[in-house]
């Protein structure tokens, strides 16, 4: 069969190879398939990894490093179960990761192994174990819950599957096992069911299994049925069964009867068996699977066979449902995922025409809505109806498929049926079907509610729409707008009859809801015919619909002013002000026509809303002149100002101030301009200035800054109104730093009796003018004085104000200035007192009124500066005695003191809180000696210096400076720039330091003389000091200090001061000396004081003369300085004598600095004897090492072997690498050989050319780096059998291999490579490499062993790359082989075609040819054949028969001309039906004119162009092919030609037969005629037997008489007569039945409706109504049997009416 006609389809979705997965993994262990949306491939190499294919992105999978035993993919979601036993137990640990969002759900370790597991649901995982069964639910926290235990029959079983119904009550378990012993081949299958709600199980024979849900009629619950398949072998017999039952029948309810059939498996798979069901709920079939890929397809409701075929040539192992397609995939061992699918274009056809199945093609067309049965429905309708059998007949209808029947020719049927009494109209019956079905279309929606509202029943209506059991329809609702308004507008909404709900809408004035659905439906109404409709019973409607209408999208539909005339017309003032307020918010300068009329209309009519509309501000745009004018009519002044634009209209409005708010005057000022405004200003003022000053003021206040202050007060002053100043000056006074401002102020706040603000401003304010105010004050003698005193007291202006209080006599203001508003003042006061002759009691009065408060010092200069200082004797005593311990008292007491020589030394001395420094300089003109006294007492240092020095006081000078030992005074002092530093120093000298017996007072002074860089004299003075046996003579400081400062300042002293002094720092001294380059001195000091290091430093680092320093070490024989000396040769780079001096320092620490300069001096002796030394001191690895290499490079090499024996920490392996690097080979051979470093060893003995040695080295190193290193050294030295040696044992490790193969290849070595790679193949650890590279090297130097290679390792070669390597090499023969053994057998049959002469074998060929993939192949090797192998072409297309497409084929042969060469390829598959193959064969048979061949082929293969080969035989010469033409024309219903035919050979019993099987009396009466005519009497009589039923009695009759041939009819006439007599005895028969039998039933139907409700109304409240007795349901709607079809030469069919076996 074409596989476009097949009922199913199959589709190769995807293969698991093309998208990286290895065919190892394709297995039932690691592949799954839970669902069609994902597969999840389980990898193990090259490492751990789980594959998940989403089917809708198959070519992007997503690969994940994950080690598991186990995963699973969840049907629905991206959530992976993953399974891995935990080490060394049999307990599972069991984890689920959400893979969006990247986290673990849950996780379980179960006690005992799970051995199969799988989702049974999206939310439950199913664990099978070894004796149990347990669900997990993937949602909270819940642990597996045990379910069942498996029965005995599962024991050692390999579990394939667990499934559960959909309502998780039923569950199945499925195992297989070996099968029995009788027939082993044939594994067996076992199930166990188990019921929730029992808790029992029961066992059964079984290999697949699977749950459907399935309705009975007359059940509303869906019953739960299990479908299962089994292959048992019992006594020696095969049993192959497919079951059908129902699993908990409901009780009272009727059930689904029991079903089963046979599974039909062909001779060549008799030991396969199912692995798999799937039910389709689509379509309600059964797919069975088997392991060799045959696929079963059955129907569920009957158990009918419907399509057998094989879908795969591999086994298959896995199966899934696709519900979404209704069939399910697949996938086999080669990783194909197939995909079968209903055909639905040819599955009804098939069943009806293949199988002759009409009743399952009925229901499968009606089940699944499939077309192909239209006519088998129709004509079942047909004849129901005719039958009356009108329930019947609505079922039918009603689940026609594509909804054939559902026409109003239907309804138009069921309505012409008469009504019987007491019966529902059958249009009711068929109304209650289609609406217990499903929804009823427009116009049966229409007639049933037409029934019902003729009824009244409108209930019923409402609840059909409620269910949508109707289609809404415009004419619906008009039928029912007739009686609900309502239920009408809902059906024109449904029906989007967007006029009628607009209308409807309108009617129930919901206006809003109009422009919601119009804009929903985009639907445009007449607007403006609605609007005037609102305005007529609702205004305020007729506002919200037309803001409605303004906010749509678009704009509004009716221009705003037609909508506004609309509103006044009506006189809606209020309305059309609303209407218009809304929709011109967004204030647009189109809009400006429609602001100035609204505005103008409510001026007129409603001013308040006009002023309320121009207070929000929302127009910008209308016409304000006109506002303007109709605003000052309507006394809007405010409005009126803000729109007029002209000075005198201003002008003539702002006057009305008693009409105005004063505020709204203020805020209009501020629109106008600073001119205007002056001059509106004025103009207020002229008019009523007491009445409008207030206004004034606040507009100067509010816009000072506008109009400019000095505007402003210019207006106020122009009408000498200081009121006004006052206001606006206070307001602005505060934000003014003007002083004219402040002042005008205070003289308009003087000048309006404002005493208060005047003190305050005075006070407070910072800015006025203060000289300006006091005179202005002054001259204006207020009777309070507080502003004056203020401004006085802020400003200094305090003698003014103490001589204006005196002379005005206000002595009262005095007093209180002075104790209470500024007490520190009072020393001014005084003083302008004083001046102005007051009288001493009432200033002693003053003074002792205030007393502490009273500020002294500036008190004291006052009276101090008027010689009247004694005035304050009393008041200072008087301080002093309350303890008062103020400098300033004390300061002023002592003036008073000196001046009246009142024993002041007493006072300077004693007392402790007069100021020094103010005191002595009091003195200074005085008395010099008391103010030295003075500025003595109080550390006065630049005073004293200065009277001392003033006065020629340089012995008191010199005191002082010594006792005060203060560096800066010293300093000072001795300055250069001072000029008498002479005479002090002359002082300090033989005075001052003579005198003191203080060490820190002679320290400080030599410090200060160091300081002052007097050298010479501080030298001078030490000498007298330490030299002349002073007190100070063995003082250690004054020693070194005395050389130092030799060295300093003369250095020709400084070796006699060394000579003569013992009691100074050699060391510090010693380091000085060397700074100051006095080598000789600092030499003679380190000398003196034993630092022999220091001393012979000086000599190597300073003087630089080794050879003294080497005669200064022979004297003092210190270990130390000899170091010093070694180190100064060895800088030096005389090496032999430094390692002489060190061997005599008996030093070792310099060991590395030595052995760098002997390396670079080549003095390895010397270097021997040192590090012998060293090694006697430090026990150190780079001694050691550096001894050995010493050794090797005097070549002392026995020394080196005696070294390394004994104890030593010398780092051998360096010395041996460093030995090595440098070609020391022999001595490096000696230290690794020690050592054992046989790998260094090895590559020792390759440099020596001991390759033996090198050799038995690498095999104890055994590492692969030096197997390589001494392999290829031996190669390159032709040293082969020592090489491969070596090579043996680096060609086991793989990443070595191809190093050593191209090392041999590059040298030429080829046979010495391949014998290596020989001898490699018998080794333990030989590798797949070794095989595959020596194959490799067969391929390219030896191609006569490659064969045999390849065969005799073909499981141990890395094929790709020697198929590589085959194909560079062009070993054809090989290269198939290899294409063979890797299961890519299309290359090999390329390969095969192309190299045809080296690689073609027939046998082998076929083989290949049967196994590729690409289709093109096949045709390819069509070609081939016909060119280089004519003679086995039809061998070769027998085996490709399976594959190949036969039209192709015989198109390719027609084209080449040689159709003949395979006609017994085209015989052999002439049983397909092909067209092109049986056009070929036929054309063939009339050429050979084999006439026998040519009918038999006609009769079992009618796929061909018939009337084309009948009118080319037609005319043949051969009498027998023409009479196949006329056999042709017979099968075709050409039934004149055909006769004409026979009638022209004279074949008489042909035409006889062609004109009986046309059943045309016509063409049955013309041949009796012909015979007639042509007086074949015999061949008319035997006409009237065969074409009997087709010839009228009368004519055969009349015939006959009129030709004299009675005799020959009258056979004939008997026969017709004895007919007729009994068909009129049985019709006589019949009818009196017949009328007994309609008599019984109307008997009994009248019985009936007496018992029962006739119901009376109409429609009951549940349709359909209960089937009436003798109607009741059957299958197919009332089990019409299909009619037999004899003659229709269809082909016979195998068993269950099945067709063959397709191809696979």
């Amino acid at each position: 069969m074409a596989a476009a006609n097949a009922p199913i389809a199959m589709k190769e979705v995807l293969t698991l190879p093309s998208i990286g997965i290895n065919q190892q993994f394709i297995t039932f262990t690691n592949v799954t398939m839970e669902s069609d949306k994902y597969i999840c491939v389980r990898e193990t190499a090259p490492q751990n990894s789980v594959v998940i294919i989403d089917m809708n992105m198959p070519m992007q999978p997503l690969r994940r490093p994950i080690t598991a035993d186990s995963a699973l993919m969840n049907p629905n979601s991206r959530i992976l179960a993953l399974k891995a036993q935990l080490p060394g137990t049999t307990q599972d640990h069991l984890q689920i990761f959400n893979i969006e969002m990247k986290a673990k759900v849950k996780s379980h370790q179960m006690p005992e192994q799970v051995v199969f597991w799988k989702w049974i649901s999206p939310k439950m995982l199913g664990l099978v174990t070894q004796t149990s069964v347990y669900h997990w639910a993937i949602e909270g926290d819940s642990e597996p819950v045990k379910m069942f235990e498996r029965t005995a029959n599962l024991t050692n079983n390999q579990i394939i599957n667990y499934k559960c119904d959909p309502s998780e009550k039923w569950l199945v378990l499925i195992g297989i096992a070996p099968g029995s012993p009788e027939r082993p081949q044939l594994v067996k299958g076992n199930m166990q069911l188990f019921s929730v709600d029992q808790q029992r199980s029961q066992a059964l024979e079984a290999h697949a299994a699977s749950f459907a849900q399935f309705k009975v009629p007359g059940n509303e619950n869906p019953s739960i049925l299990i479908s299962f398949a089994s292959k048992t072998f019992n006594a020696g017999q095969i049993t192959s069964k497919l079951h059908v039952i129902e699993l908990g029948a409901q009780p009272g309810k009727p059930s689904f009867t029991k079903k089963q059939a046979d599974l039909f498996f062909p001779p060549d798979f008799a030991d396969d068996f199912p692995v798999a069901m799937q039910i389709s709920h689509k379509y309600s079939l059964i797919y069975v699977i088997t392991k060799l890929g045959l696929l079963f397809v059955y129907d569920l409701e009957t158990a009918t066979a419907v399509y057998r075929n094989r879908i795969s040539p591999d086994p298959i192992f896995l199966t899934s449902e696709a519900s979404s397609v209704g069939g399910f995939y697949a996938i086999n061992r080669r990783g194909q995922v197939l995909l079968a699918t209903v055909n639905e274009a040819t599955v009804v056809p098939f069943v009806s025409g293949q199988l002759n199945n009409l009743e399952l093609a009925v229901n499968l067309a009606k089940r699944g809505n499939l077309p192909g049965a239209e006519n088998l429905v129709v004509q079942r309708f047909q004849e129901l109806f005719a039958q009356t059998k009108y329930k019947e007949a609505a079922e039918l209808a009603a689940e026609s498929p594509q909804g054939i029947l559902r026409t109003p020719d239907t309804v138009a049927k069921f309505q012409s049926v008469p009504v019987q009494a007491g019966q529902t109209p059958p249009l009711l019956q068929y109304f209650g079907t289609l609406l217990t079905k499903g929804k009823l279309n427009a116009f049966e929606s229409l007639e049933l509610s037409r029934l019902v509202v003729n009824q009244n029943k409108k209930n019923l209506l409402e609840n059909w729409l409620a269910e949508d059991k109707l289609e809404c329809s415009e004419e619906l609702g008009d039928l029912v707008k007739t009686v609900d308004n309502d239920l009408a507008l809902k059906i024109y909404i449904k029906a989007r009859a967007t006029p009628k709900v607009v209308a409807a809408f309108a009617e129930r004035r919901e206006f809003d809801k109009i422009l919601i659905y119009s804009k929903q439906v985009g639907y445009t109404p007449d607007y403006l015919f609605l609007l005037q409709t609102i305005l007529r019973s609702d205004p305020q409607g007729a506002v919200n619909f037309a803001l409605m209408m303004s906010q749509m999208e678009g704009g509004c539909p009716v221009d705003y002013n037609t909508i506004t005339d609309l509103f006044l017309q009506r006189n809606l003032i209020r309305e059309a002000t609303a209407f218009l307020l809304d929709v011109l918010k967004p204030n647009l300068p189109e809009h400006g026509y429609l602001q100035t009329k609204v505005l103008e209309i409510n001026l007129v009519t409603f001013p308040n809303v006009a002023d309320a509309i121009l207070a929000n501000g929302m127009f910008s745009h209308y016409d304000r002149p006109r506002i303007a004018q109709l605003c000052e009519k309507a006394g809007l002044y405010v409005r009126a100002l803000q729109h007029y634009t002209e000075l005198p209209d201003i002008k003539r409005v702002i006057v009305n101030t008693h009409a105005i708010e004063p505020q709204a005057l203020v805020e209009f000022f501020g629109t106008l301009s600073r001119e205007w405004a002056l001059e509106c200003m004025k103009d207020l003022l002229l008019v009523n200035l007491r009445g409008n000053l207030q206004i004034i003021v606040q507009v100067a206040k509010e816009y000072c800054e506008q109009l400019g202050v000095d505007a402003c007060i210019k207006l106020f002053e122009q009408f000498k109104s200081y009121e006004g100043l006052y206001f606006f000056l206070g307001s602005y006074l505060s934000s003014s730093e003007d002083p004219d401002i402040h002042f005008k102020y205070i003289e308009a706040a003087a000048k309006t009796g404002q005493i208060k603000e005047v003190e305050r401003v005075t006070r407070e304010s910072n800015f006025y003018d203060a000289e300006k105010t006091k005179n202005f004050l002054m001259e204006a003698k207020l009777p309070d004085a507080r502003p004056l005193i203020n401004v006085c007291d802020r400003f200094g202006f305090v003698p003014d104000l103490t001589h204006y209080l005196y002379t005005n006599n206000m002595l009262r203001y005095i007093e209180g200035y002075v104790q209470k508003v500024n007490p520190g003042n009072a020393p001014l006061v005084v003083g302008q007192l004083l001046d102005d002759e007051c009288p001493e009691d009432f200033i002693k009065g003053l003074i002792l009124s205030v007393r502490s408060l009273l500020p002294v010092e500036p008190l004291v200069a006052e009276c101090e500066k008027r010689n009247r200082l004694r005035l304050l004797t009393q008041f200072l005593e008087h301080l002093v005695s309350e303890g008062s311990q103020d400098v300033h008292v004390h300061n002023a007491l002592g003036k008073i003191i000196i001046d009246s020589n009142n024993n002041p030394e007493h006072f300077l001395t004693t007392n402790p809180y007069y100021d020094s420094r103010v005191v002595g300089k009091y003195c200074e003109k005085r008395d010099p000696t008391l103010a030295v006294v003075a500025y003595r007492r109080g550390q006065c240092d630049d005073e004293l210096i200065n009277v001392t020095n003033k006065n020629s006081l340089f012995k008191l000078q010199a005191r002082y400076v010594v006792e005060r030992m203060d560096a800066d005074l010293w300093e000072k002092v001795l300055n250069p720039e001072n000029e008498y530093r002479r005479q002090l120093i002359d002082q300090v000298v033989s005075t001052a330091l003579p005198e003191s017996k203080s060490p820190e007072q002679v320290s400080a002074a030599v410090k200060a003389f160091m300081t002052a860089d007097l050298p010479h004299e501080l030298i001078e003075l030490l000498e007298k000091i330490v030299l002349q046996n002073s007190a100070f003579s063995g003082n250690f400081n004054l020693q070194n200090l005395l050389i130092l400062t030799a060295i300093k300042a003369d250095p020709s002293r400084v070796m006699d001061y060394i000579n003569r002094l013992d009691n100074f720092d050699g060391p510090a001294v010693g380091e000085v000396a060397v700074e100051a380059q006095l080598f000789e001195e600092a030499f003679a000091i380190f000398k003196k004081f034993n630092l022999n290091v220091q001393a012979v430093n000086v000599l190597l680092d300073n003087i630089r003369s080794i050879d003294r320093a080497v005669e200064f070490a022979f004297r003092v024989e210190e270990d130390a300085v000899w170091s010093q000396v070694a180190k100064a040769q060895l800088r030096e780079g005389l090496v032999s004598d430094a390692i002489e001096s060190f061997i005599r320092a008996d030093d070792a620490t310099q060991f590395l600095e030595v052995i760098r300069a002997s390396e670079d001096a080549n003095v390895y002796h010397d270097l021997v004897r040192y590090l012998l030394m060293v090694r006697q001191k430090v026990k150190e690895p780079k001694v050691d090492s550096e001894l050995i290499y010493a050794y090797a490079k005097i070549d002392r090499l026995g020394e080196i072997e005696e070294f390394i024996l004994m104890p030593n920490v010398a780092n051998l392996q360096n010395v041996g690498d460093r030995l090595f690097d440098e070609g020391l080979y022999e001595a490096a051979k000696i230290i690794f050989a020690f050592i054992s470093n046989w790998a260094k060893l090895a590559v020792t003995l390759v440099r020596l050319k001991q390759f033996q040695g090198a050799v038995d080295a690498a095999r104890k190193a055994n590492s692969a780096k030096t197997w390589k290193e001494v392999c290829f050294a031996c190669v390159d030295a032709e040293e082969f059998r020592l090489a491969q040696i070596c090579g043996l044992n680096i060609i086991i490790q793989v990443d070595d291999l191809e190093e050593v193969s191209e090392y041999y290849q590059n040298r030429g070595c080829f046979n010495e490579l391949i014998s290596l790679m020989e001898s490699g193949l018998g080794l333990e650890r030989a590798h797949m490499g070794i095989f595959t590279e020596l194959g490799v090297l067969y391929a390219r130097y030896r191609p006569e062993k490659l064969m045999e290679h390849i065969k005799l390792f073909s499981t141990r070669l890395n094929i790709p790359k020697l198929i590589r390597a085959c194909d560079e090499q062009q070993h054809w023969k090989e290269l198939t082989y290899l294409y063979i053994q890797y299961d890519e057998f299309d290359n090999a049959a390329t390969t095969i075609m192309n190299h045809s002469p080296e690689a073609w074998d027939h046998m082998q060929f076929k083989d290949v040819a049967v196994k590729v993939a690409n289709v093109e192949l096949y045709y390819k090797a069509v070609h081939f054949y016909l060119q280089e192998h004519p003679d086995l072409i039809n061998d070769m297309l027998n085996v490709l028969a399976l594959r190949v497409d036969h039209a192709r084929v015989v198109d390719i042969m027609r084209k080449a001309g040689h159709l003949r060469l395979v006609k017994p390829y085209m015989v052999a598959v002439q049983s397909n039906n092909v067209s092109a193959v049986n056009e070929a064969l036929n054309e063939i048979y009339v050429e050979e004119e084999d006439y026998e061949r040519l009918r038999e082929s006609i009769d079992m293969h009618d796929n061909f162009d018939q009337i084309g080969l009948a009118q080319k035989i037609e005319k043949h010469e051969l009498l027998e092919m023409r009479r196949v033409a006329a056999y042709i024309y017979k099968k075709a219903g050409r039934w004149k030609q055909s006769i004409a035919l026979s009638k022209k050979d004279n074949l008489y019993k042909d035409a006889m037969e062609t004109a009986s099987q046309s059943g045309d009396r016509e063409l049955a009466e013309e041949l009796l005629v012909y015979f007639i005519e042509q007086g074949k009497k015999e061949c008319f009589a035997s006409c009237l037997f065969v074409c009997y039923d087709l010839i009228r009695p009368d004519v055969a009759l009349e015939l006959a008489w009129i030709n004299n041939m009675i005799d020959f009819a009258f056979p004939y006439l008997l026969q017709f007569i004895r007919e007729y007599t009994g068909k009129v005895d049985e019709l006589v028969k019949d009818k009196i039945e017949a009328q007994k039998e309609v008599k019984a039933k109307e008997q009994e139907e009248k019985e009936v409706i007496a018992q029962q409700n006739m119901y009376a109304q109409l429609l009951p409240l549940a349709l359909p109504a209960p089937p009436m007795p003798g109607m009741g349901p059957s299958p197919m709607g009332g089990g019409f049997a299909p009619p037999p079809m004899p003659g229709m030469g269809m082909p016979p069919m195998p068993a269950f009416g099945m067709p063959p076996m397709g191809s696979y």
